[in-house]
Formats: structure tokens, C-alpha cells, sequence
């Protein structure tokens, strides 16, 4: 500050600080009342979801990091999400039954999306405890479980650990139980040189290998097929955020896992979604078998739709996910 040179200089100066005194001292009057409120929004947002934790992320027991979206009120559907992808996958799902009364809960798988990134604990078990951590630590009950491709096989191998005492219904899209990899017993499942392809792929030239697999993923290699350029980029997007190394171990994840014994578990009512023109988990080998081996499963096949019928058959898919949680 400089020097004032006469007494008008000193009168203004003299004005200047009583002005700054008295902003100082209003904001410090303000503050416990700025304090209450912010105190209140928490206890407010608390109540609505007792138990939420603060932001969007949670630590599992063996320490890593796991990302999750949490919106709305009402009966929990939690959503499990295929490979490569994430959370945002849902996002046309999320917001529909959010805006019908809902509480739709998704996570990054761990090593996809917005989670960390480790270097063990890439296999369908512990794909499985995190989900119960996740739903245990939200105290959700009476859930909805809805998987797509290796999340249909997460929320099998979950109800496989974990039973069914906080779930109400599960529904199960382009999936991969009972298993991928053709075996004696399992006589449609897909050779051993598929999977041993897509690894090579993810190995050679990961963001290449995902561009080209949006494709059959969503039926745009099809005759007439309408290219959605953005569907193709958010794919690409979501399957450069996860580690390569994780992405990699879930390969085997999802082809080799067997879930026979899993599926004979699940004793809720359960949603079969599958289309029937899918070229990367083909129907025959999958949703039929599926809903033979699940005791109260109801067989929804889509005509001509492919794996990422999420996206190419949104609405209806939007509308019979409403009617079968509401029914």
C-alpha cells in the first residue's frame, strides 16, 4: 500500500479499510450458516442412500480401487458390464429406469474404465466379491441384477458365491454362460483359436483391434447396416481407459469360465436377452442353454440383433427391462 500524501488521500484511505473490515467481518458471520448448509446437503443426500459413500469411488478388501455411478432413488438395478468397456456402456439404461423411479448402480470392472488398474485378482471370483462389496457397502437389497456378456457371467458367478438373499430379480444380456470355449461337454461353444485370436489382437494392437471389433460387436458388418460412428468411438473410448494387462487375463475369463453350476443357483426370476444374429457370443451356445439350466428364466430372443443390442435396440430393450422389473 502507498503512503497517503494529504488528508483527503488519509480520509479515503481511512474509508477503504472500514469497507474491508466490514466484507471481512460479513463473511465471517456467514460462514457457520455456509457450514449448516453444506452440513444439511450431506445428511440430506445420507438419508436418501444410507450407507453411500462420499464421491463415486470405493476401495475393495484387498485394496484396489473401484469406480461406480449411484443416481436416483428407489428399488437398486445394478448393472455389470461386458468386456472391454465400462459403466458408460449403460448409460441409455441408467438413465431411462433413473427417470422411472429407479436407483440404477454400475461400476467399472477392476482394470476397466475409471478403475484401478492391477495386476492380479483379474478373474471371474474376485470380479464377483467386488460386486458383493460394492453392493454390500451401498447395503442394497432387493436388487436387480443385470448383466451383459462377461457381466451376465459376473452376476452368475456372484449369486454362485454370494446367493441370492439380496437380490430380487437378475436379467442376463448377450451372455456368456453357461461357456464360451467349445469342450467335450459343451460341444457349441467357440474354438480355443478365437480366443487365442483376440488376445493376440489386444496384444499385437489393442486400440486397432478394438476399432475393428465394433463391427460384428454391433452388427454394422451387416448388408445394410445403419453405422453409428459415435457407438464405434465410445466403444473405442471405454476399451482404451482399462490396463491392458487386466483386459488380457479377462480373455480366458470370459471364454473358459464355466458357470453350469452357477446358473443352477440363480432361484429369482430371470430375464433372457439375447440376440439371435450375435457374432460374438452366439445364441445356441449361450441364452438357450441358459434358460434351460435356470429354473424360473424367461427366453427373450431378439431377431437379427447383435452382440451390443444395448445400444442398436436400445428402446426395446429399455421397455422389456421396465416391464420384467416391474411385473
Amino acid at each position: 500500500m502507498s503512503t497517503p500524501k494529504n488528508a483527503s488521500d488519509i480520509s479515503h484511505s481511512r474509508r477503504a479499510l472500514l469497507g474491508q473490515a466490514a466484507l471481512a467481518s460479513t463473511a465471517m458471520m456467514a460462514m457457520p450458516a455456509v457450514a449448516a448448509v453444506t452440513q444439511a446437503s450431506k445428511g440430506s443426500a445420507a438419508a436418501t442412500h444410507p450407507g453411500k459413500t462420499p464421491g463415486s469411488r470405493f476401495v475393495t478388501k484387498d485394496g484396489t480401487e473401484m469406480f461406480y455411478k449411484d443416481w436416483g432413488t428407489g428399488q437398486p438395478v445394478v448393472f455389470s458390464h461386458g468386456w472391454p468397456l465400462s459403466a458408460d456402456a449403460w448409460d441409455g439404461q441408467m438413465l431411462f429406469l433413473g427417470q422411472h423411479g429407479f436407483r440404477v448402480i454400475a461400476h467399472d470392472r477392476r482394470s476397466h474404465g475409471r478403475s484401478a488398474q492391477t495386476w492380479d485378482g483379474n478373474h471371474m471370483d474376485q470380479y464377483a466379491d467386488d460386486l458383493a462389496e460394492l453392493i454390500e457397502k451401498l447395503d442394497l437389497r432387493d436388487v436387480v441384477l443385470v448383466g451383459h456378456s462377461t457381466g451376465g457371467g459376473e452376476i452368475t458367478r456372484y449369486v454362485g458365491r454370494h446367493g441370492t438373499k439380496r437380490v430380487a430379480k437378475m436379467v442376463l444380456i448377450g451372455a456368456v454362460p453357461p461357456i464360451m470355449l467349445k469342450t467335450a461337454s459343451h460341444p457349441n461353444g467357440l474354438p480355443m483359436e478365437v480366443f487365442d485370436g483376440i488376445r493376440k489382437g489386444v496384444f499385437d494392437d489393442r486400440s486397432q483391434f478394438y476399432k475393428d471389433l465394433t463391427m460384428p460387436f454391433f452388427g454394422y458388418n451387416r448388408p445394410g447396416a445403419k453405422v453409428s460412428q459415435g457407438a464405434r468411438d465410445s466403444f473405442w473410448l471405454q476399451g482404451m481407459m482399462g490396463g491392458i494387462a487386466g483386459q488380457y487375463d479377462c480373455i480366458k475369463q470370459f471364454s473358459e469360465t464355466d458357470f453350469t453350476e452357477d446358473l443352477k443357483k440363480i432361484d429369482v426370476p430371470t430375464l433372457v436377452v439375447h440376440g439371435d444374429d450375435d457374432q460374438i457370443v452366439p445364441i445356441d451356445g449361450a441364452a438357450r442353454l441358459t434358460a434351460k439350466l435356470v429354473k424360473n428364466a424367461t427366453l427373450k430372443v431378439y431377431p437379427g440383433a447383435p452382440h451390443g443390442l444395448a445400444v442398436t435396440h436400445q428402446d426395446q430393450l429399455n421397455s422389456d427391462l421396465l416391464a420384467f422389473i416391474k411385473s
